[in-house]
This record gives C-alpha cells, structure tokens and sequence, in this order.
C-alpha cells in the first residue's frame, strides 16, 4: 500500500470523500473532449474532468481520444501525422451536432490554463503516444506543462500503458497517478499488488472488471478507487454503495443527483 494518500485536491471539494468525474467532460450532451464539453461539465458541478492527451506531428500534447480522426473530426488519418496548425483547423464539433461546429481540437495547455483554479483533472496518456524516448517524450511534455500551471496538487495522471507509469513517476514522484488495469500487463496480480509494484496511489478500473474479491482486496489495503465509464443511474448507486472513491461518467449532472440522494438517505 502507498505510504500515504497523495491524491489531487479539488477546488470544489464538498468533503463526502467522493469524486464525480466527467468522463471527456459533459460528453453525452456535449462534443467529447473538446472546451464547451469542458466548460458544460463545470457548469454540472463535476468534481474533476479525465481527458485524453496524445501528441501532434510536431510534439505537442493535443486532446483527443482516437488514434484516427475520422470519426470525431472532419479529418481523414491518424492524428500523429497532422502537425497541430493542420489538426487546429479541422471541425471537432459537427460529427456530434451541427451546433458545435467551431469545436476545434484542443492542446492541454489551453485545458490548463482553463482549469487551473477551476477543476482537477486527470489526464491519461493513450498507449500508442508512449514512445522509446523519455527525453522528448510524452510523459515529460505533459509534466513540464502542469508545473507551468502550477496543478501538480490538482492532477491525476493515468495510463493503460504501465511504461508510461514508470516514466510519470521518475520524473514527478509527487504528483499522484492511477493505474488503469490492463490485463494483459498484470500477470493475474491483485489491485494492491499493481498498485505496489508500480509505485501509484490509486486504481481505475472498468464497472465489469470490479469483482467483489477486487473490492474487498482495495477496501482491505485503502487503495482510492474510480470507477469508468458508469452512465446508468442503478449502477452508479451500486458502485457508490460498495464504496468506490469515483466515478467517471458522461453524465456528470445524473452522477450528481444520485450522490446527493444517497447522502440525504445515509443521513
């Protein structure tokens, strides 16, 4: 177990020790991982934004899911190819509806600058952006751009790669990360034992993959652990009741409702 609960402070803290967080942002009523998604997911009082972070042809930290632009852009290709003067022109809106066609691509510096002193973020590092190079790489340009931020108390970083992990934790020891679960990497060890052996504070995980022997071994060892991509109103009381630490939803607003429900009947 962590020798100690370094976990990112959240500017709107309601102090019930649970964290709603906008999966993309508001990405069921909004354009997923674009600014108004962003923006709509504070105005829903979410506790924390997660975003994914990969790199333009030029090096810089876009925010964008997919490996390929073509189904949440007017792109064709993989997003690596594009330098981020050609990804900044494309719409990222109109695939969603035609209201939010001036939606463009954004960098993490622009979702920085706009978060700070506003919401926690965490940021996760897709697999195919990790390379070989730790000096140019991903890891480094997304540390070097929170500390320029001052957020290093208000992140979370996060990555299905457990290279990248590694890599996180050598260059910022401080600044907490999550291990989103990879079967294929964790040799059939227990949440603790990952959380252990690669030196994180907390665990995220998939609604299917949360076993109850899962449960209890993160409960047993005080391991926080968050929940994804969780937009059923019977599953997030569920999940809320077995004592999960977060949620990731598109719905931040339902998310909302149910925890507030859930506090007034605990009462």
């Amino acid at each position: 177990m962590p020798q100690e609960q370094n976990l990112p402070a959240l500017f709107n803290d309601d102090g019930d020790d649970f964290i709603i967080i906008a999966h993309r942002g508001a990405s069921a009523s909004y354009p997923e991982n674009t600014m108004i998604a962003f923006r709509k997911a504070v105005e829903m009082n979410a506790e924390m934004i997660e975003l994914d972070v990969a790199l333009s042809k030029d090096g810089i930290p876009v925010v964008f899911h997919d490996k390929r632009l073509n189904k949440h852009t007017n792109g064709r290709g993989q997003l690596s190819n594009f330098t981020l003067d050609e990804l900044k022109k494309l719409d990222a809106g109109s695939w969603f509806a035609p209201q939010f066609s001036d939606q463009t691509i954004p960098t993490l510096r622009e979702v920085l600058a706009f978060a700070s002193g506003t919401i926690a973020l965490n940021i996760e590092i897709k697999s195919e952006a990790v390379s070989d190079s730790i000096v140019d790489g991903i890891e480094k340009k997304v540390v070097q751009l929170v500390q320029e931020f001052d957020m290093q108390n208000h992140v979370l970083f996060s990555s299905f790669n457990y290279r990248a992990l590694i890599r996180f934790k050598e260059l910022a020891p401080k600044i907490p990360a999550a291990l989103l679960y990879s079967k294929t990497q964790s040799n059939r060890l227990l949440p603790h034992q990952l959380v252990e052996r690669y030196n994180v504070e907390a665990f995220n995980c998939h609604y299917h993959q949360l076993s109850r022997k899962w449960m209890a071994n993160l409960n047993e060892y005080q391991i926080p652990t968050f929940i994804y991509t969780v937009n059923s109103k019977r599953r997030m009381q569920k999940l809320i009741e077995a004592g999960v630490n977060g949620i990731f939803t598109d719905k931040p607003d339902l998310l909302r409702n149910v925890v507030k429900q859930y506090q007034s009947k605990a009462r």
